[in-house]
């Protein structure tokens, strides 16, 4: 059976952000104790002590690494942002329609517009320019599921440093949900980061996205 200590270590290194605040030596150790002995359903006087030694020890253990956020914003730093209005999403039937997809894709890509297809265990999920929504639906017919409009494509093209940095994309992602911002739908390309969210959302996300 874990120890005290032991449980105490593992909740701290689940909780990335009680780790930068421990870094950066602005916790209230008796009160993250308190929080911790609640979370974890243990309540003896002789556990709560060693709670707190945990969480000191943690402390000591952690203290020289480099603080997680500060690396983030690193490469959030590094990172361009691109972003498209007029953006449709599309659900399609997958069962026979593989062949039309990709030749819708490549008259697209003729043009040099934007399309991607997302493959699901049912269904496509095809991401283009508004302009290409009777087309598709001509083409594509009964099979449309489900098409929304007045999208925008929001990309943030990072650098190379993004595929060794834990917790960039929960970083970006969680912007998102304190300002009530949802993410219709998101996919990624190597150091690429795409998120489809609604046309209405494009002056907010500009704003805390900027680093």
């Amino acid at each position: 059976m874990p120890t005290t200590a032991e449980l105490t270590e593992k909740y701290l290194s689940e909780h990335p952000s009680i780790e930068d605040c421990l870094k950066k030596g602005i916790i209230n150790y008796s009160k993250l104790s308190r929080k911790i002995s609640d979370d974890l359903g243990i309540e003896k006087k002789i556990s709560m002590e060693a709670i707190l030694v945990a969480c000191r020890r943690y402390e000591n253990k952690i203290k020289n690494e480099r603080i997680i956020e500060d690396r983030i914003l690193e490469v959030l730093r590094k990172s361009e942002l691109e972003i498209k209005n007029k953006i449709i999403v599309l659900i399609i039937k997958k069962a026979g329609y593989l062949d039309k997809i990709i030749d819708i894709e490549k008259n697209v890509q003729k043009k040099s517009d934007t399309f991607y297809a997302i493959e699901g265990s049912k269904v496509f999920t095809i991401i283009t320019s508004e302009k290409y929504l009777d087309y598709l639906s001509s083409t594509l017919k009964n099979s449309v599921i489900k098409a929304s409009k007045n999208l925008a494509m929001i990309i943030i093209k990072s650098p190379k440093e993004l595929e060794t940095t834990p917790g960039v994309n929960a970083f970006v992602y969680s912007k998102f949900r304190e300002n009530g911002i949802n993410i219709i739908e998101q996919m990624s390309c190597w150091t690429d980061t795409i998120m489809i969210i609604s046309e209405d959302d494009i002056a907010t996300v500009m704003r805390f996205l900027k680093f």
